[in-house]
């Protein structure tokens, strides 16, 4: 009897709750934007790599043409926390045709360069110095952090835009926002277009220009509730 008397009584606060609990107006929305920029700055990833049959042989040969690339970035005045190493291996590759061992090392190095201005001439030098793989460009802008929050703001006044044109055809006004959630995706901005500079140079003094940067896109996206008055 006990238990029934309980039961009974949680059911009857649920129900209590449940008539109290009011139904809010609200209205959700999506905003978004995007920033357009010119990059100021690059990112550079590229590899020596070099092979032989002779394990410490294609190290050390490797370590010679590293050697020549980091000198020539210092002579380009590259600030010493703007390179690093990113990668260092050597691996073993069995030629089962040739019943042999072969090696394969490779170095790849990270460079920041912060004055594009450079950047024609310093793949040049990094391919003449042994570089044999660009495997990336990323170009960026020194002031991220301040378009990236020019972008969130745009965005957010879009979805403020979008909720009162929704609610003015009703008669109704705009509350105070409920919930914001963030649906940005973090990447990395890619080049319009980039591409290496042939090892070989040309005969003619006149510079060639590899380099068509174009602008690169910061985006946000939101979601909010809005409270409706």
């Amino acid at each position: 009897m006990k238990k029934a008397l309980i039961i009974l009584a949680m059911v009857f606060m649920a129900q209590s709750y449940g008539q109290e609990i009011k139904q809010v107006p609200q209205i959700s929305v999506n905003g978004q934007a995007k920033v357009k920029v010119a990059p100021d700055q690059a990112t550079i990833t590229a590899t020596v790599e070099t092979k032989g049959s002779n394990a410490k042989d294609v190290k050390k040969e490797n370590d010679k043409q590293i050697d020549a690339v980091l000198k020539l970035i210092k002579k380009n005045n590259i600030a010493t926390a703007d390179y690093r190493t990113q990668r260092v291996a050597l691996n073993p590759q069995y030629d089962y045709a040739k019943k042999k061992t072969n090696y394969n090392a490779t170095q790849t190095i990270e460079i920041i360069v912060r004055n594009l201005n450079q950047y024609d001439e310093l793949m040049e030098g990094l391919v003449s110095e042994g570089v044999n793989r660009i495997d990336n460009v990323v170009f960026q802008s020194s002031n991220m952090a301040k378009y990236e929050s020019e972008a969130r703001q745009l965005a957010m006044k879009d979805a403020k835009m979008k909720a009162e044109d929704y609610v003015s055809v009703l008669g109704q006004k705009l509350g105070r926002a409920m919930t914001i959630s963030d649906n940005s995706q973090s990447y990395s901005p890619q080049p319009v277009y980039a591409r290496m500079m042939k090892a070989e140079m040309s005969d003619s003094a006149t510079p060639r220009e590899t380099l068509a940067a174009g602008e690169i896109e910061i985006s946000a996206n939101v979601s909010v509730n809005f409270i409706l008055e």
